[in-house]
């Protein structure tokens, strides 16, 4: 009785998914829901890390602690120990920026690089003579 090689039906059938593929696809279709829900607040989000954002930090006079708040939670807590409210900013975000425009405008082509492999006949014969010469240096 011949051993392995082709045999009419065996194998997986045409469409067949493991069990781990499945789960996979319905993972990756919730994900793309949960996304889609949250696209606008996410996108605004993104644009603004691109620009750079600025956040609200509250002092603590009594442990000189810096504790970053909304503005309705720094009116809240005016007036009681937190000593002042300062704005810092965070610098723009050159990643985020370029997978904006890459999604947005599409990711710019590469350039092809521009290399010569063609050997002129004189260099050619010029590096096997320098390779003799190293060769019979060695010896």
């Amino acid at each position: 009785m011949p051993r392995g090689g082709y045999r009419p039906g065996s194998g997986r059938k045409v469409g067949f998914k493991e069990k781990g593929t499945i789960e996979k696809e319905e993972a990756r279709q919730h994900l793309r829901a949960m996304v889609i829900a949250e696209l606008e607040p996410l996108v605004r989000a993104q644009i603004d890390n691109a620009k750079g954002l600025k956040y609200l930090v509250l002092r603590d006079k009594k442990t000189g602690k810096f504790e970053r708040v909304t503005e309705a939670v720094a009116r809240l807590k005016e007036g009681s120990t937190e000593e002042r409210i300062e704005v810092w900013e965070k610098d723009p975000s050159i990643q985020a920026f370029t997978d904006l425009m890459n999604r947005a405008v599409d990711k710019p082509m590469e350039q092809p690089l521009e290399v010569d492999l063609k050997v002129k006949g004189d260099l050619l014969s010029r590096l096997i003579a320098g390779r003799k010469r190293v060769a019979e240096a060695r010896k």
